[in-house]
């Protein structure tokens, strides 16, 4: 099990990364189409879907207790694209980081009983939400890599 540190500290380095990418982010860039129709900003959009969804979860077991919460990931995440893909891009890029902000200091303020309950109970809220940052980050600057050498 990840300890309250651990979490914290890839979270805040994937969270730096985001920023500093999406501040770097022209127009043109946020609009850059990438695998499956997806867009860059499509994509950052379902980053921030992710976290909110993450962040609502962990509100509802603080009131309620841990519970299991099934979800098609597959089937959301095809569902939300045209979604993400009708978000205005500069908006999507600001949502994605701002919803980082929120889930961090919401994890970084857990007890460790709820800490413990999350990772043995709610086991589709992944605390380590660097791991999805890092992945669609790195296929955000695969995507553009051409386009900014």
């Amino acid at each position: 099990m990840d300890t309250l540190d651990e979490l914290n500290k890839d979270n805040a380095s994937e969270n730096a990364h985001l920023r500093k990418l999406v501040n770097q982010l022209s127009e043109a860039e946020l609009r850059h189409p990438m695998e499956a129709g997806w867009t860059v900003a499509a994509v950052l959009g379902h980053m921030a879907f992710w976290d909110q969804r993450a962040i609502i979860l962990i509100g509802k077991w603080q009131k309620e207790g841990v519970g299991p919460s099934a979800i098609d990931t597959d089937l959301v995440n095809e569902s939300m694209r045209t979604l993400c893909l009708a978000i205005e891009p500069r908006a999507a890029a600001e949502l994605a980081v701002r919803l980082a902000d929120e889930i961090d200091q919401l994890i970084a303020g857990l007890t460790p009983a709820m800490l413990e309950a999350i990772q043995t109970k709610g086991t589709t809220v992944n605390l380590r939400r660097a791991n999805h940052r890092r992945t669609h980050l790195g296929e955000i600057e695969k995507a553009l890599a051409g386009r900014r050498n």
